[in-house]
Order: C-alpha cells, then sequence, then structure tokens
C-alpha cells in the first residue's frame, strides 16, 4: 500500500545500541484500582539516531522517557542505557523538558551550568564549553540576561544548552516546542536538526506532531492508546539535511499519512 515507505522491525542489533528496552511496564496505583499506563513496550535506539515518539494523548510517551531519564521507576521488564542496566539518573543523559524551566533570578549562562553544581562539579571548567553553545544556538551575547528577558523560542534554545552542557550521549527532549508558535517552532526544528548534525547525540523525542515527528527522525515509533505499547516503528528514508520544503513534497506525505492512519486505528492523536 505503501511502496515507498521502508519499515523496519522493533528489534535492531543490540551491539550497536545506546538504548534497549524489553518488555518495558510500568503501573500505577489509583483510587480506582490499577493503571497500566505502558505494557511491554521494547525497542533498540541506535548510537548517534534520531528516534521521534508520536501516539494518542495519555499513552506514556512522557512517562517512557522519564523512565529512560532514570526520573521514574518502571514496573517491570529490562532497560541497558549506554550498555548498563538502568539504575536512575546519569551524566549520560540530558533531558529537555515541554517548558524551558529557567529560574528567573539566575542568569542564561548560570541557569545552563546548573547540571554541574548539582553534580558537585566544577563549574568554571564547563564555563568555555556552555559560552560555545550559547552562540551554537545563536544566543552569543545573552548570556548575563534573564529568562524574563529572552522570547520562548530563545528560553527553549537556552534549555537545549543546559542538557547539552555536560556532553552527554544522549539526549531525551519532551515535547519542547509544543507551547510555541507554529513559525517559531518550525525554526526550532531546522536550528535542533543543525545542532544534532554537529554534535551527533542521540536523540528521542516526543511530540504530538506528525509532521515534526517525520521531519526530525531517522526513525519514529508510533505508540497505540493507553496502555502504551509501540505499534509500528517507520524508517524515514529522507535526504539529510532536511530543509522545511520537504515537508510539501510526496515522499514526506507518504509517510505522515501512514503513521497518521497508524494513529487512527489505535486512537487518535490529540
Amino acid at each position: 500500500m505503501y511502496p515507498d515507505v521502508a519499515e523496519v522491525a522493533q528489534s535492531v542489533d543490540s551491539t550497536s545500541s545506546i538504548i534497549e528496552a524489553r518488555d518495558v511496564t510500568k503501573r500505577y496505583a489509583a483510587s480506582s484500582g490499577e493503571v497500566v499506563a505502558l505494557d511491554g513496550v521494547s525497542f533498540d535506539v541506535r548510537d548517534g539516531e534520531f528516534i521521534s515518539l508520536v501516539g494518542p494523548s495519555g499513552c506514556g510517551k512522557s512517562t517512557l522517557l522519564k523512565i529512560l531519564a532514570g526520573l521514574l521507576p518502571y514496573s517491570g521488564g529490562t532497560i541497558k542505557r549506554s550498555g548498563a542496566p538502568l539504575k536512575g539518573p546519569g551524566s549520560d543523559v540530558g533531558m529537555v523538558f515541554q517548558t524551558p524551566v529557567l529560574l528567573p533570578w539566575r542568569t542564561i549562562i548560570e541557569n545552563v551550568l546548573l547540571p554541574t553544581e548539582f553534580r558537585r562539579l566544577n563549574s568554571d571548567s564547563y564555563l568555555q564549553r556552555a559560552r560555545d553553545l550559547l552562540a551554537l544556538v545563536g544566543l552569543a551575547g545573552f548570556e548575563n540576561r534573564y529568562p524574563h528577558e529572552l522570547s520562548g523560542g530563545m528560553q527553549q534554545r537556552a534549555s537545549i544548552v543546559r542538557a547539552l552542557v555536560q556532553d552527554p550521549p544522549i539526549l531525551l527532549m519532551d515535547e519542547p516546542f509544543g507551547a510555541l508558535d507554529a513559525m517559531t517552532r518550525e525554526q526550532m526544528n531546522v536550528e535542533l536538526l543543525r545542532i544534532w548534525n554537529q554534535n551527533r547525540k542521540t536523540v528521542v523525542f516526543v511530540t504530538h506532531s506528525i509532521a515534526e515527528s517525520v521531519f526530525l527522525a531517522d526513525r519514529v515509533f508510533v505508540m497505540t492508546a493507553r496502555p502504551g505499547q509501540i505499534a509500528e516503528v517507520i524508517d524515514i528514508d529522507l535526504p539529510r539535511p532536511r530543509e522545511l520544503s520537504m515537508i510539501n513534497t510526496e515522499h514526506f506525505g507518504r509517510y505522515a499519512t501512514r503513521i497518521r492512519a497508524l494513529l487512527h486505528s489505535k486512537g487518535d492523536l490529540s
């Protein structure tokens, strides 16, 4: 039906995988009884790969990301991150949340260096890297400004730099551009791919946007409604570097149509 859309198996050669998840489940206790958020989720993410995670609202996308970050315990299954069993947060992962979560009383450079303080590292040794990264995302000259002096898109760029300042191999992003207007969101997508192309981190990116998921990713993981499972993994065969004009092509449209059909069959995207 979709001859130009290459679909790959959910499991890949784990020898090249930086994240390995097998039969992961997550259950919550509730007054009305147990709630199963994730049920039997299995996948691999290769080193340097860009993964988009898309699914119906409430399917467990953000829950899964927080589990991968070590911020939330899981109820069953196994997860390996950077080759070791997942036991909690670590220096191998950076997290970007839905909102920038910048401390309003700290300057941008101070916000960026916050993770080094949490880990009781010598912040001065990371200062030049922080400045270089801020320059990379177009924030040179804004180091000593406060968050309220920056636009929403600029604040989110600063939050990405904060996640990258310790040079983690894995970057987890939970709908980081969802609150931005459409034009700024598109610009941030292009900016993110430019940063990724220079750093080649492994990225797992949660989004509600079908177009965004296709534009960014090497592979798109499509999830079912709760309890969340991986319904299908779709390989995105689009050339890099990518330009926004690709969104209007027939090839791009086939991927979007396939994902939309999956979401409508498994639960509406909202």
